[in-house]
């Protein structure tokens, strides 16, 4: 329960020792030096726990990410100059702007999720922490009981503030249908027990049909909405449809879904695409409910990989990057280690061999395809061969499907080196 103007709570406060005070003050300083020591782990929990449409628009990410480090930060602020002491909450830009995402998006349940996915990561740090800052248990078990019953009260009172705001920005958001599609399309991607007809007649969409989905956004934020919409009409019009169903999930992104059962004809649509910044990731073709959810999380995974390019990659569909998505599993990581182990020096050479030794082995192994394929001299790709197997650490033979599978992940993720 918040007071009036969402001031600190009017429950009973009694203040910490004079001890356990210091000991706050002392672990409040070591978090604000270093706050990466709470940051990371609050960030995974949040969006580990966050709704999967989180995952695919990097701007709701990061504002879930600012809300829960603002927090952290006002919670320590206050505890440096009174510690243990009520905290008012924290009503700052950063939670303003996830109340509007809230209200944009239908999230009322992944706001709980995520302040609460963080509070509880940020008290299994302040447990570790407590334990540095005193050897003593009694002193540590009296810190643990204010920290947490502080957090408790904080993060319960910044949700009362939270979900005031997001009332006053429901009263006042034109765009009531936006907000009700929007609940609409975040139950049918959630797997929500909701009927295709009812979904269909809320979205304004027929779902029982085939459909391809595509994502259209621009690097900048906010960006200005004629270029995604003429992205989005270019597509329209190669697969046919007249009819799209188009969603605004951020001031940058467009979600679009089409009636249609194959992906189209790509080059009118990337000759249309002449805005700076603008790019597009086309998911599957589905059937049904669960293909219109399917082709939509196919086109986030494209969208992810196609991110890593440089800006010139501009459009990417599914089919092209499916193997890296499947291959990586979102474990950038591992899969360049899995990289670096196959390939050892041809890594780092020209890329041309890279490209050859691709084009080989996509081939069948066989160098005459390869040279009509590359329009190069059968003997080049002999000795380019030769050159590929001086720097493989492993007989190329030995392992022709480890060294395709690399070699697709370094086309669309590039080498490590950047180059």
């Amino acid at each position: 329960m918040v007071g009036d103007a969402f001031g600190v709570s009017s429950r009973y406060w009694e203040p910490p020792s004079e001890r356990t005070a210091e000991l706050l003050r002392s672990a409040v300083e070591m978090v604000l030096d270093h706050p990466e020591l709470m940051y990371e782990a609050m960030d995974d929990a949040s969006l580990a726990a966050a709704s999967p449409a989180i995952a695919a628009e990097p701007a709701l990410a990061e504002a879930v990410r600012a809300c829960v480090r603002a927090n952290l930060t006002h919670w320590c602020l206050a505890n440096l100059a009174s510690p243990g002491m009520p905290v008012a909450p924290n009503l700052a830009a950063e939670n303003v702007e996830i109340a509007r995402a809230v209200v944009r998006h239908g999230f009322d349940e992944m706001l709980v999720t995520n302040f609460h996915a963080g509070q509880n990561a940020a008290i299994r740090k302040w447990t570790q922490l407590a334990f540095f800052v005193s050897p003593d248990p009694y002193e540590v078990r009296e810190l643990l009981d204010v920290v947490m019953g502080s957090i408790f009260a904080f993060i319960d009172d910044t949700l009362a503030g939270v979900f005031e705001l997001i009332q006053r920005e429901r009263r006042e958001l034109a765009d009531v249908d936006h907000t009700e599609r929007m609940e609409t399309l975040n139950l049918v991607l959630g797997g929500a027990p909701i009927s295709a007809g009812r979904a269909g007649e809320r979205l304004r969409y027929e779902l029982d049909r085939t459909h391809l989905a595509a994502i259209v956004w621009s690097d900048s934020y906010p960006a200005a909405p004629e270029p995604l919409e003429q992205a989005v009409n270019a597509l329209a019009q190669a697969a046919g449809s007249v009819q799209p169903l188009t969603l605004v999930p951020s001031p940058s992104t467009l979600w679009v879904w089409l009636p249609t059962t194959e992906v189209p004809s790509l080059a009118e649509v990337r000759r249309a695409m002449t805005a700076p910044g603008v790019r597009m990731a086309i998911g599957s073709v589905g059937a049904g409910m669960a293909g219109f959810r399917r082709a939509h999380l196919d086109a986030v995974a494209a969208q992810r990989l196609l991110r890593r390019l440089p800006s010139g990659a501009r459009l990417a569909t599914y089919d092209e990057v499916e193997v890296v998505a499947l291959a990586t599993g979102g474990d950038e990581e591992r899969a360049r280690e899995f990289v670096t182990r196959t390939l050892g020096n041809l890594i780092s050479a020209d890329p041309e061999l890279r490209e050859t030794v691709r084009v080989y082995l996509h081939e069948g192994s066989n160098t005459t395809r390869t040279a009509r394929a590359l329009f190069t001299h059968r003997n080049t790709i002999v000795h380019r061969l030769d050159r590929v197997r001086a720097l493989l650490p492993y007989p190329l033979e030995q392992r022709p499907l480890q060294v395709a599978l690399a070699l697709e992940i370094v086309r669309v993720l590039g080498p490590a080196d950047g180059r």
